[in-house]
């Protein structure tokens, strides 16, 4: 067992490790960090409820999304316009999000029924993606290839108005201003939960943008990581003011690194195996893992 002081929990020294890794390990095949799993792990099993649990959930994305970004970017499969959309969006709204959070929701209780309605929207959103199933994107493995040659990015161009990009034999476009927008309130939320945004905003590139799972994953991490460092920052930096209210703010780095070297491990491997899965069970799995969740926090309120 090991002590963890600054958020008053005891646990076995692999359980976070072990935890970590077989999230992100499935989680970070739709550009998802996992960080929105770990959260209500460390709320309800772990018992860690004040809000220094989510700049310990943003350390958790800075540690360990390099190494699914770096599978990404090695396979050819990292949209950076996207990314850098993403985090000029989310940025100012992570700021917004996490003085809302400490202000408005430090309430465990009211947290998790904010936190279950909106997983609860993305779940039946991307049900609505796996019914209608447009994307018709074959693995490599179809071929029996090794290296599929439309399996990566190519012809990327972008502006102030539009990105534009070719994968598989089709080309991809997304509205940056639409982009921008769909960021900014997202970053909000992720604010709020913890997450960096990118548990959210990964489902609505796909549902709502129609864009390829194989093609958003990076970049949504990317927005997720880069947003992380920032909220970490801002929490460091308002932790002193708030040290006479009892409220625990500042992170637990020790904590936070336990789950990112389990979530850096995951990640990895499920960059590296996402390209030999349909694209419906990856939806599929995201979609469980939501619904789960969002079931537990609505029906834990009451």
């Amino acid at each position: 067992m090991i002590d963890f002081p600054v958020s008053g929990i005891e646990t076995y020294w692999w359980l976070p490790i072990l935890v970590a890794f077989l999230i992100s390990l499935l989680t970070s095949m739709g550009g998802i960090s996992g960080a929105f799993m770990i959260l209500p792990f460390q709320v309800s099993v772990l018992g860690f409820t004040s809000p220094g649990v989510t700049p310990t959930n943003l350390i958790f994305n800075i540690i360990a999304i390099p190494s699914g970004i770096y599978r990404y970017f090695r396979e050819k499969r990292m949209v950076w316009p996207l990314a850098l959309i993403i985090v000029i969006g989310t940025l100012p709204g992570l700021f917004l999000g996490v003085i809302i959070r400490i202000k408005y929701l430090p309430d465990p209780s009211a947290f998790k029924f904010f936190a279950g309605f909106v997983l609860l929207f993305i779940g039946l959103r991307l049900i609505f993606d796996i019914v209608r199933d447009k994307e018709k994107v074959l693995s490599p493995v179809k071929s029996g290839a090794k290296d599929h040659p439309g399996f990566s990015v190519t012809g990327l161009k972008y502006d102030i108005k539009r990105i534009s990009y070719d994968f598989n034999g089709r080309n991809y476009q997304v509205s940056t201003p639409a982009l921008f927008a769909l960021s900014l309130i997202v970053g909000v939320i992720g604010g709020i939960y913890g997450v960096g945004g990118g548990a959210f905003i990964a489902p609505f590139l796909v549902s709502v943008f129609g864009l390829p799972v194989y093609t958003i994953a990076g970049a949504a991490l990317t927005g997720t990581f880069l947003t992380s460092v920032a909220g970490v920052i801002f929490y460091i930096l308002i932790a002193p003011y708030y040290s006479d209210t009892g409220l625990i703010i500042r992170p637990d780095w020790l904590l936070g690194l336990m789950f990112g070297i389990g979530g850096a491990i995951g990640m990895y491997a499920g960059a590296r195996i996402q390209r030999y899965m349909p694209a419906r069970i990856i939806k599929a799995i995201l979609t469980i893992c939501v619904l789960l969740i969002a079931a537990k926090y609505i029906i834990d309120f009451f």
